[in-house]
C-alpha cells in the first residue's frame, strides 16, 4: 500500500532552490504513477535568512524537523558569508542533533557518462561508502593556544566512542546483506598510524562480523591504499564503510569516478529517526538564476529518499528516468553544456520517470 509522506523542504543557497525544484517535480510525477501522497513544507534557512537576520538555525528547528519523515535539502553555502559558519550552523547542526549517525553514498556510473578512470565502465563501478557521521575531528574538540602569535597551537581531536562504532559498523553490515550483491564490507582506515581510534575500529569490524555476519566477507584497507585502488580496481568493491574524516575525504573520490558532482547524491541517515538527502555538489552561486545548472544529483538524492521511505518501485522510476535522459538528451553534466537546461532536464527525467 503506498504511504503518505511529510517532507521538510531546505532550498537553501545558490542554486539550491533551482535544483530541488525539479526533484519536486519529479517526485510529484512518480508519485502520481504510484499513488504515493507527498505533503512538503519548505524552509529559508541559509545565507539569505542569515544576512537578512543573523539566524543561522533557530533553536525550535530542530525539534520541529524531527516532526517529518525526511528532509530534502538543496544546498549550504553563500559567498557573502565567511565559510564555516553556515556549514557548521546548519549541516552539522542538524546532522549532529537529529543524529543522522550514517552518511550514505552510492558510488556508481551509469551508462553514457564519463569517467576519468581508463578502460572502466558502469560494470566496474558500482558501490558504497558508508561513513560515520557524527564523530570524529568533526565533533570540534580543541582549539587554539597563543593564537596570532608565532608560538600559536591549534588542537583538533580525533574521538570515537564504542557505540558510535559499533552502530555504524552494524548499519555497515546490515546494508551489504540487503545489497545482496556481493556480500563483501571492507573497512578503510589507518591502523598503522592512528593506532588507538583505528583499533577500536577493527577490533569491533571483526567481532561483530564474526558473531553476527558470518556470511558477509570482511576486507581492510589503509585509506592510502583505498584511494589507490578506487583509481585502479573500483570494481573490487561492494560497500566500504570507515570514519567521518576519510568517509568525506574518499566520497568526493569516488564522485569524480561517477562522472562529478553533477551525479553524486547523499543521505544522512538515522535509522530510527528523521533523515536528510541531498546533492553532493555545492551551491554554485555564479549559476544562480541561469537555470544551466545541472540537478540530477538533486534527483538522484530524491530516488535515495524514496528507497528510504520504503517506496522502491517509486525510486526505481526515478533511477530509470535518470538513466534515460542521460541516454537520450544530455550531451554532457557540465553546467551550461548539458543541451538541455535545469527545468527541461526536470521535465524529461519525470516523463521517463512516469513511462
Amino acid at each position: 500500500m503506498a504511504g503518505s509522506y511529510n517532507i521538510a523542504v531546505i532550498p537553501g543557497d545558490g542554486t539550491g532552490p533551482e535544483v530541488v525544484a525539479e526533484g519536486i517535480k519529479v517526485l510529484g510525477a512518480v508519485a502520481q504513477c504510484e499513488g504515493i501522497t507527498l505533503d512538503y513544507t519548505t524552509f529559508d534557512f541559509g545565507g539569505e535568512r542569515y544576512l537578512r537576520t543573523g539566524e543561522i538555525l533557530p533553536d525550535s528547528a530542530v525539534d520541529e524537523l524531527r516532526k517529518f519523515d525526511a528532509i530534502y535539502l538543496g544546498a549550504i553555502g553563500h559567498p557573502e558569508v565567511k565559510p564555516g559558519i553556515l556549514e557548521k550552523g546548519i549541516l552539522l547542526r542538524t546532522r549532529f542533533e537529529l543524529d543522522q549517525y550514517i552518511n550514505l553514498r552510492p558510488v556508481k556510473l551509469y551508462p553514457n557518462v564519463e569517467t576519468p578512470l581508463k578502460d572502466k565502465g558502469p560494470e566496474h563501478i558500482d558501490y558504497v561508502v558508508v561513513r560515520e557521521n557524527t564523530g570524529d575531528l568533526y565533533t570540534g574538540a580543541g582549539g587554539f593556544t597563543m593564537k596570532d602569535t608565532p608560538h600559536e597551537v591549534a588542537i583538533q581531536t580525533m574521538i570515537y566512542s564504542r557505540f558510535q562504532v559499533e552502530r555504524c559498523l552494524k548499519y555497515a553490515f546490515e546494508y551489504t546483506r540487503k545489497r545482496n550483491k556481493r556480500n563483501t564490507l571492507g573497512l578503510v582506515g589507518k591502523t598503522n598510524v592512528l593506532t588507538y581510534v583505528y583499533d577500536l575500529w577493527e577490533r569491533v569490524f571483526h567481532e561483530i562480523g564474526a558473531h553476527d555476519y558470518a556470511e558477509i566477507k570482511r576486507e581492510y584497507y589503509n585509506v592510502d591504499a583505498a584511494c589507490m585502488w578506487m583509481v585502479k580496481s573500483p570494481e573490487w568493491f561492494d560497500v566500504l564503510v570507515t570514519g567521518n574524516m576519510f568517509g568525506d575525504i574518499i566520497t568526493d573520490l569516488g564522485a569524480i569516478t561517477q562522472g562529478g558532482m553533477g551525479l553524486a547524491a547523499g543521505g544522512n541517515i538515522n535509522p530510527e529517526g528523521v533523515s536528510m538527502f541531498e546533492p553532493i555538489g555545492g551551491s554554485a552561486p555564479k549559476y544562480t538564476g541561469k537555470n544551466v545548472i545541472n540537478p540530477l544529483a538533486a534527483i538522484s538524492a530524491a530516488q535515495m529518499m524514496m528507497e528510504f521511505l520504503g517506496e522502491d518501485a517509486a525510486a526505481a522510476r526515478i533511477e530509470s528516468g535518470i538513466v534515460e535522459v542521460l541516454a537520450r538528451d544530455i550531451k554532457s553534466l557540465a553546467a551550461g553544456q548539458m543541451g538541455l537546461s535545469t527545468t527541461e532536464v526536470g521535465d524529461r527525467v519525470a516523463q521517463y520517470a512516469s513511462e
